[in-house]
């Protein structure tokens, strides 16, 4: 009727620095995230569509955070790290959605800086607030079906041994590994599936981003170089760590599963990502330096 999470456990005397680090980090990327929404909403000059995407981000991010974390912190400061059989399912099922959709749509968002570059004329014809709206609704989509789709088959299998989980959430390897029952379809369609969201998301950042560089080298424009390179890095450290992370824990043999290392990449894409993507996107970029210095200036 109930897991037990095995988490930190293992260095008992670092679990009130951990409970420190991760409240710390937690209330950080809530205020980061909070802070780009509501700069987005009150500043006009924001009021395009990188920002109401980049918007939308950080609202998921929030929300993807909060799945895991405030449970990781609560386990941190206690001797009963359980969680029930249906709370670990509805847990695994939040996770699966807004990770999934959060794979498209940073692949939305590298559409968008392609159509902003590559096609400048027709950009706002291509991109238009309905169009927006749709890649957004596509992505939460694609995260949903993703989501029913493995966590209905993870609590399908039966669960009968041990029920610790070596983790500090219901992830779906070290869940899949207490189970009862022969795992392998499980498996075949988790690497297909994660093919389909990751890798494919990536591909498509990847052929985005591959045909703004070209048609900046076609066009010879040092400017055009800077404005480009200005808009795209930012997105491309976010890609990188996401994609990187997650496709290293995904896409391995089930042999290398359950180590401690598991848990400190898992850290990348569900803690440590989430702060960091933010101040990625905020600290380069001019426009929102310039809306904070407008919102101060009212103030």
């Amino acid at each position: 009727m109930e897991f037990i999470f095995i988490g930190f456990s293992v260095i008992p005397e670092l679990q009130f620095f951990l409970f420190a680090s991760f409240l710390c980090i937690y209330c950080i990327s809530l205020a980061a995230h909070m802070f780009l929404i509501v700069l987005y909403n009150l500043s006009s000059n924001l009021h395009t569509p990188m920002y109401f995407f980049l918007a939308n981000f950080s609202f998921l991010e929030e929300c993807y955070i909060s799945t895991i974390t405030p449970n990781m912190l609560k386990n941190l400061l206690s001797n009963y790290k359980t969680i029930t059989f249906y709370g670990c399912a509805v847990q695994m099922y939040c996770f699966l959605l807004l990770g999934s959709t959060e794979c498209y749509l940073l692949a939305a968002m590298a559409y968008d800086r392609y159509n902003a570059i590559c096609h400048p004329l027709l950009y706002n014809m291509i991109m238009s607030r309905n169009s927006c709206i749709k890649l957004i609704m596509c992505s939460w989509i694609i995260g949903l079906m993703v989501a029913i789709i493995q966590t209905s088959l993870t609590f399908s299998l039966h669960y009968c041994g041990p029920n610790k989980i070596n983790h500090f959430y219901c992830d779906i390897p070290p869940v899949m590994a207490l189970a009862c029952a022969d795992t392998q379809f499980n498996e075949i369609v988790t690497f297909l599936i994660v093919l389909f969201v990751a890798v494919g998301a990536f591909l498509a950042i990847i052929v985005s981003f591959a045909r703004i560089i070209w048609t900046i080298i076609k066009h010879h424009s040092s400017a055009g170089i800077k404005k480009a390179f200005s808009t795209c890095s930012s997105h491309l450290i976010v890609v990188t760590i996401f994609y990187g992370s997650v496709s290293v824990m995904y896409l391995r043999p089930k042999t290398s599963y359950g180590t401690d290392m598991d848990k400190f990449l898992s850290l990348m894409y569900t803690i440590i990502a989430p702060l960091l993507n933010p101040f990625i996107y905020s600290l380069r970029n001019n426009d929102v330096k310039t809306a904070v210095k407008k919102l101060m200036k009212m103030a």
